[in-house]
């Protein structure tokens, strides 16, 4: 970079806007962001999505990025204005094999700057973050820091730092992908990417000058003219171009190319005017003579120019290696007019000495390496490579510069693509799926079996061995409904059972639409620290996605990123999937997002998340203690009950549903069913804690006066005796010691009439409540509730209909009959250690510096 700097201290690049001090230039390593696609290994496509509100600076203009332009990369560290990302190439974490281009070990992946303050060299051990500009390198894989000057020094191999225990290595993922983004492939919501597929149809001259007031360029500001330059015939036909200023004494040439952040030679490129004959060339300098032709003809941007290469005698391409123990990064190799493929490829070989083996065994691949998607292109034998060149250029000059080949082996490898097709109606037959399968979609009974069924989910596993199929059926699915029910496809990768034996690779769950923005923010933060691919949007294909892709993972744990509803929906999945797991009782981890979070409280995960860095809930989720929670089945049969307690018809079919925390009927009910009509209602309201809980209080007070007497309404039988009611307005069975936002109802006094509670002793906790005001009380920590009985096996009569909910999902009961039992085996549940906090500080860096999180600023 050093040659684009200018002779006045401090130095600053021509093209991306770098700075240093003069003296620091001897241990300048960082090479100039136009030369970014020199140095990718393996090229992976960025995944772009709106940017948070934390200071940045652009990884290509290096200039901080504010406002709603700035967009991120949801996988790793990437950092644009949104005018600037086109300018970016495909240089992300690869996190998966594709079977394409590969790599047998995993190096460091390192990302400049956006580093914490406070972060720390890992050779120097000084600071090397900065608040200010973009410097210091981050891996994005172990997260471990360092300057610019030192990061080269350190050994090439990454041990994905601590995390590595719980992280799915990329070794282990297989994910044929070809026509797949990779939106598609992490399973990131479509809405995600909107901001950059807007940003493609933007005006490109925003960054490229300054504006007036009224939004005009500046013409005269300075003494700078303007030219709408274009970089090839693509550009032209989008209407893509940069509106270039040029001060005097400065060449044209020079500045276009700086613009399009283009590292080559002035001397080989000039300018044509579009509609016009006149050229300028490198050694054009705009008002050089004072010309008032020159001013006419460039005056204020008025006339287009496209920027073209001049053609070449002979030129060199550097061909890449795609197999990663040839001992090269890539062969230099001269190209001529009479050049083919062919040619180009003996002569690689010759230089790699393997000229003896057979010419046709191998290929050329014309990879383009843009920021959204990569594209591949096997050349021909014959095809000239010269001509591939010209056209390439013709088309577009920055995809020339993010262009590559490579000298590939020709392999027969199946195809295998596996597609996750839901919204089916459930509990169909196998033949009902298939029959639905092959009418709706229209399957190629040669290229598509379905390899697995979820008749309780209304779920199927399409495997498809063809790119073309995969990609029609992929997108037919998204635009197919069936009893008015829209389909869901998802791409899911293959985990291959090779994870060392001190592996246990978390699962992660996460509902976006929890926690205000916090649950967005937190699905960010766990696709950055791990592998994607085991980072799952719940709302994006259930929970049915992550445990499907699991399936032969041996070991495992779960972390459930939401509510007490979102838990129980995991759990509620996991008990329906269980039998086709290898690990069929993962243990599973809270983050509360909810606005109760009992489930989560009695666990010591908290009353709700407050901001954590994600890189901490990792750690504590690794030191977690395992523990055994009881479920529960309630079975609900609608019957038309007389006085007298006989049966008499059936008012709907029979239903059962899954409790983990508690079930309740009456006062405690009918207050959750206001407050879920409610947040129906205007659902944008309910997303803050606090919120949602003021809610709760105002439907509170509307019921004060209300008097019910439910010992007239209902039978309660536990264990086979029937228990007397109290004149109450509320009943609740507790499976656990938090009710209503962490209040001890059954209350801590001693009686030796009943166990102490405990979350796997096979009991359930039967208390009534008289009233609002009583449970008000409750809540202050004032009064318990009344405790009625202890036990496993419960029976209930309902005479008439009466708000029932269970773990907080409230619905009007009808007469019948309610019995609740144990759900077969108990589930393992995490614990938060109660070391953790002590032994955190002490241990969490683990001898590196700050925690990869703190990438973010926290």
């Amino acid at each position: 970079m050093s040659e684009l700097l200018s002779e006045k201290p401090p130095r600053c690049a021509g093209v991306c806007n770098f700075m240093c001090h003069e003296k620091c230039l001897k241990t300048l390593r960082k090479v100039c962001s136009s030369m970014t696609p020199s140095l990718v290994q393996v090229p992976v496509a960025h995944c772009f999505g709106p940017a948070g509100q934390k200071k940045r600076f652009c990884c290509v203009c290096r200039k901080q990025t504010e406002g709603s332009t700035a967009l991120r990369c949801e996988v790793c560290e990437l950092h644009v204005h949104a005018d600037c990302a086109i300018f970016t190439c495909a240089d992300c974490r690869s996190c998966q094999l594709d079977g394409i281009l590969e790599q047998d070990t995993y190096h460091h992946h390192w990302r400049e700057g956006n580093l914490a303050s406070a972060a720390r060299c890992e050779v120097c051990r000084r600071s090397c973050g900065s608040s200010d500009v973009l410097a210091g390198m981050r891996c994005e894989w172990c997260g471990i820091t360092s300057h610019a000057a030192c990061y080269l020094g350190m050994p090439a191999e990454c041990t994905l730092g601590r995390l590595r225990c719980m992280l799915l290595h990329p070794a282990c993922v297989r994910l044929d992908s070809r026509n797949f983004s990779k939106m598609h492939c992490y399973r990131i919501a479509e809405s995600c990417s909107h901001e950059l597929d807007n940003s493609d149809d933007a005006d490109l001259s925003a960054a490229a000058a300054p504006a007036s007031k009224d939004g005009q360029p500046a013409a005269s500001e300075s003494g700078k003219q303007f030219l709408k330059v274009f970089d090839g015939d693509d550009a032209v036909k989008r209407g893509f171009f940069r509106l270039v200023s040029i001060t005097k004494n400065e060449e044209v040439v020079e500045a276009a190319l700086r613009a399009f952040y283009l590292p080559d030679d002035p001397q080989d490129f000039e300018l044509h005017e579009i509609g016009g004959p006149q050229r300028l060339h490198s050694d054009d300098i705009l008002n050089r003579n004072g010309s008032p032709d020159n001013r006419n003809s460039l005056k204020d941007g008025g006339d287009s120019w496209l920027l073209r290469a001049k053609p070449r005698v002979t030129e060199v391409i550097k061909v890449y290696t795609d197999w990663p123990k040839s001992g090269v990064a890539f062969i230099s190799v001269s190209v001529s007019d009479s050049s083919t493929t062919s040619s180009v490829l003996a002569e690689v070989l010759s230089k790699l000495d393997r000229q003896e083996e057979d010419l046709s065994k191998f290929s050329l691949l014309e990879v383009c390496m843009s920021s959204k998607q990569v594209q591949r292109q096997t050349l021909t034998p014959q095809e000239k490579l010269r001509d591939k060149l010209r056209e390439i250029r013709k088309v577009s000059l920055r995809q020339m510069n993010q262009t590559r080949f490579y000298i590939v082996e020709n392999k027969n490898r199946a195809v295998r693509v596996e597609l996750l097709i839901g919204g089916l109606p459930p509990l169909l037959t196998t033949e009902k799926y298939t029959q639905l399968i092959e009418e709706h979609l229209a399957i190629k009974s040669h290229l598509v079996t379905i390899s697995n069924f979820y008749l309780n989910q209304g779920a199927v596993v399409l495997q498809i061995s063809c790119f073309a199929e995969a990609e029609r059926i992929y997108m037919l699915a998204k635009d197919t409904s069936i009893n008015n029910k829209t389909l869901t496809s998802l791409v899911i990768p293959a985990i291959t059972n090779t994870l060392g034996a001190d592996v246990c690779p978390l699962l992660v769950f996460v509902n976006p639409k929890s926690g205000g923005l916090k649950g967005r923010e937190l699905l960010y933060g766990f696709r950055k620290l791990l592998n994607p691919h085991q980072v799952f949007d719940i709302m994006n294909g259930s929970p049915l996605a992550g445990l499907h892709t699991f399936r032969e993972v041996p070991r495992f744990r779960v972390l459930v990123c939401g509510g007490d509803g979102t838990v129980g929906w995991v759990l509620g999945v996991l008990e329906a999937v269980r039998h086709k797991l290898t690990c069929r009782e993962p243990p599973i981890g809270i983050v509360p997002l909810g606005t109760g979070n009992d489930l989560a409280r009695i666990l010591r995960w908290g009353p709700g998340y407050s901001g954590e860095d994600p890189y901490h809930i990792l750690v504590s989720v690794y030191e977690a203690d395992e523990i055994l929670m009881d479920r529960w089945t309630i079975l609900l049969d609608a019957q038309d009950v007389s006085e007298d307690g006989k049966e008499n018809e059936f008012l709907e079919p029979p239903k059962i549903v899954q409790m983990n925390n508690y079930f309740g009927l009456g006062i405690d009910a009918e207050l959750s069913l206001d407050f879920h009509l409610a947040r129906e209602d205007e659902p944008d309201k309910f997303t803050s804690r606090f919120h949602n809980k003021g809610v709760y209080v105002k439907v509170g007070l509307q019921k004060i006066s209300h008097t019910r007497s439910l010992h007239k309404e209902l039978q309660l039988h536990v264990d086979g005796q029937e228990v007397p009611l109290p004149n109450i307005e509320g009943l609740i069975f507790l499976n656990i010691p938090s009710w209503g936002s962490g209040a001890d109802l059954w209350g801590s006094e001693v009686d030796s009439r009943y166990e102490k509670p405990s979350i796997d002793d096979g009991l359930l906790e039967v208390v009534g409540v008289t009233g609002v005001v009583h449970m008000g009380q409750v809540q202050s920590g004032f009064r318990s509730g009344i405790r009625i009985a202890q036990g496993n096996y419960i029976r209930l009569t309902l005479r008439k209909p009466i708000p029932v909910q269970v773990d907080g999902e409230p619905w009007i009961q009808p007469p019948g009959h309610i019995i609740i039992s144990a759900a077969g085996p108990k589930v393992r549940m995490l614990r938060k250690s109660k070391q953790k906090q002590k032994k955190s500080s002490a241990n969490m860096r683990d001898g590196h510096s700050d925690s990869p999180s703190s990438r973010d600023g926290h």
